[in-house]
């Protein structure tokens, strides 16, 4: 907690603090890989790095490359992974005084973690035509995104995550999708389809009403703290995928993929506890619907897989996300209001708010390899891949709310078949920047839609040093 400075008596409060915090409920309603999702996704093919669109020849083909479903025939597939990650957060602010003198504050050391949740893929598929040329499929997916909680309490005092994010509990978002597949000669594949992000989003932070001028308070008093939760749905946000699969030679493999962008445009409800202090005693929030609207990237991947061998397959892979498109999210009270505010008129109207993202595109490169040996009489498969990914949150904008880091993943898998059945093991370890944002650069401050007269105080500069692996297991059917 920030020491208070230069107390004054005054009435006057920043009412509409309430602001700040669906503002800052806003922005954490979208998480991280370069963007969305930390990692890619799925048990086989993050075994080969996520080097999996030209060789994606079973059904994890609906996210890499949907051509590739008209390889894996009638089929269900169903795998789970543990996105298990772990963040040390020590928040760095910079502090003017009376005296207009600058000075750097320095908060006990965050630590946050995900739950053990397994992350599934659920999908089937049925071939069909005189030479099982059509494929199609439908199933659900659930984005592999960090949803982190943090303490509330740190050192005994109020913890200094609270005004960018408490905690995701009560989220559930999945991808349900369909997709059809063509092989009209063998040297050809290609795929089409659809999916939506769908489900609720909920996200809980405390925010402050003290005001910005510390006319009666210091910016982190506890008495002036509120608990503000958000829930954003139901979201239906579609998209349209597609692919094709080029195979100029036995051995050699090229697949080109990718998604158009997913557009949230999603009602909200909104509800805050008022803060502590005698100036909210008789205060109340009147109206809780508001509206959230934030764009989410188009996605494009090429690959290029090889076999020298027979029973070896080695893939080199590029995958770009345009995460430029994802420059502001936009929330839009309908009606709301905060009334009984001691010393401000009786009703004060939540206006519309604009949270700056600025992100930028993020690039991916990709190596995996496949190799298929014989232990006794089953055919087992060992995998191996690795990955560097460049994350797409500029420094500047990086919080608790919106993580992602410059990472490299090394990756080991395998599968043994048995029959018809194919049971798959992942072990994932991710190796991630550590990131220092200075707090005379940090963007992303105590957001109050009246301004007062204090300067700039960023909330997001500091340490991030994290951790994080992928734990996954999953069986592959095919009738």
């Amino acid at each position: 907690m920030l020491e208070q400075k230069d107390r004054v008596p005054g009435r006057r409060v920043a009412a509409v603090g309430a602001g700040w915090a669906l503002a800052v409920c806003f922005s954490v309603t979208s998480a991280d890989a370069g963007g969305l999702y930390f990692s890619d996704r799925g048990v086989r093919p993050m075994g080969r790095g996520g080097a999996f669109v030209a060789g994606a020849d079973d059904l994890g083909a609906v996210w890499y490359n949907p051509a590739g479903i008209a390889d894996a025939g009638s089929a269900i597939l169903i795998d789970g992974t543990w996105l298990r990650f772990s963040l040390d957060y020590t928040r760095e602010m910079l502090v003017i005084d009376a005296d207009k003198t600058y000075r750097r504050v320095r908060s006990p050391t965050v630590s946050g973690s995900t739950p053990i949740l397994p992350l599934p893929t659920i999908v089937g598929s049925y071939a069909f035509g005189k030479k099982k040329e059509w494929t199609i499929a439908g199933g659900v997916l659930a984005p592999y995104m960090l949803l982190a909680s943090y303490p509330v309490v740190v050192d005994g005092q109020p913890s200094p995550a609270r005004y960018t994010l408490g905690s995701f509990n009560g989220s559930a978002i999945a991808m349900p999708g369909a997709w059809i597949s063509y092989k009209p000669i063998e040297q050809v594949r290609v795929g089409l389809g659809v999916l939506a992000l769908v489900g609720y989003f909920q996200s809980t932070v405390s925010f402050s009403a003290s005001p910005q001028d510390r006319l009666i308070g210091a910016p982190e008093q506890p008495e002036f703290d509120a608990d503000a939760q958000m829930r954003v749905g139901p979201i239906i946000a579609p998209s349209v995928t597609g692919g094709v699969t080029v195979v100029p030679f036995k051995s050699v493999r090229i697949g080109v993929s990718g998604n158009l962008p997913m557009v949230i445009s999603a009602p909200a409800n909104f509800t805050v506890r008022m803060p502590s202090d005698v100036v909210f005693d008789t205060s109340r929030q009147n109206g809780t619907n508001a509206h959230v609207r934030f764009v989410l990237p188009a996605v494009f991947r090429v690959g290029i897989e090889v076999r020298p061998i027979e029973k070896l397959r080695i893939e080199a892979a590029y995958v770009r996300e345009f995460w430029e498109a994802h420059r502001t999210i936009d929330a839009t009270p309908q009606g709301m209001t905060i009334d009984g505010i001691t010393g401000l008129p009786p009703q004060v109207k939540i206006p519309p708010i604009q949270i700056p993202r600025s992100f930028e595109s993020s690039n991916s490169f990709r190596l995996g390899a496949e190799v298929r040996l014989a232990v006794g009489k089953y055919p087992v498969d060992l995998r191996f891949g690795g990955l560097y990914e460049k994350s797409a949150i500029p420094p500047a904008y990086l919080s608790l709310s919106s993580l992602d880091f410059d990472k490299v993943i090394l990756s080991v898998g395998g599968s043994i078949h048995l029959g018809a059945w194919r049971l798959d093991a992942l072990f994932s370890q991710m190796f991630l920047s550590s990131v220092y944002v200075d707090p005379r650069d940090a963007k992303i401050g105590r957001i109050n839609p009246i301004n007062g007269n204090a300067p700039f105080e960023s909330v997001n500069g500091g340490n991030y040093s994290a951790n994080a692996n992928l734990i996954g297991f999953g069986m592959n059917y095919r009738y």
